[in-house]
């Protein structure tokens, strides 16, 4: 039985994260000007921001909440970004979102959509939830695109974290 902790795609397969990834995970906050769409503070240094980001992964893991997973290139072995199943309440409502994050030297690649796509199959396989959500910030176009390859379509403008956003869906329950 596939656990959501060993989860596997075509090219990558997903675990835990751990304290350990922080030094690779601050690879992600070096000249990446998308970091604004996280609703992170852009002027923190790099390593302060992976820490953060990582702290607050565990933090989720330590209470028994599903978080990030470390999404890992089976040919290669680099870890290349996260992606996860969060709980969120959006409009006072529970959701389940898709979320994932790739390390700029892997844009462009297809590894947005295979890893949201493989975290909608294992919510829908797993029956977590009645829809899933992407919450993008409205100026993340590549995001928007990874959401409607998904088989989501905007269902709502809303504000998250003190951003706008378009909140991204499958079927509505």
């Amino acid at each position: 039985m596939t656990t959501y902790f060993q989860q596997e795609s075509e090219r990558l397969y997903y675990r835990k994260l751990t304290i350990e990834d922080i030094s690779t995970w601050t690879e992600f906050f070096v000249d990446n000007d998308r970091i604004h769409f996280l609703g992170l503070d852009p002027t923190k240094p790099p390593k302060e921001l992976a820490t953060l980001w990582m702290n607050m992964q565990l933090e989720r893991y330590a209470e028994g909440k599903r978080a990030m997973l470390a999404a890992i290139e089976k040919k290669s072995g680099a870890f290349i970004g996260q992606c996860g199943l969060l709980a969120r309440e959006m409009e006072g409502k529970p959701e389940v979102e898709i979320a994932y994050s790739l390390k700029p030297k892997f844009w462009k690649q297809g590894y947005g959509t295979e890893m949201a796509q493989q975290m909608r199959k294992f919510g829908r396989e797993n029956q977590l939830a009645p829809r899933f959500i992407s919450i993008i910030h409205k100026e993340n176009h590549d995001s928007m695109h990874v959401a409607e390859k998904n088989g989501m379509q905007v269902l709502f403008e809303s504000k998250f974290m003190g951003m706008e956003v378009y909140v991204y869906g499958t079927k509505t329950p």
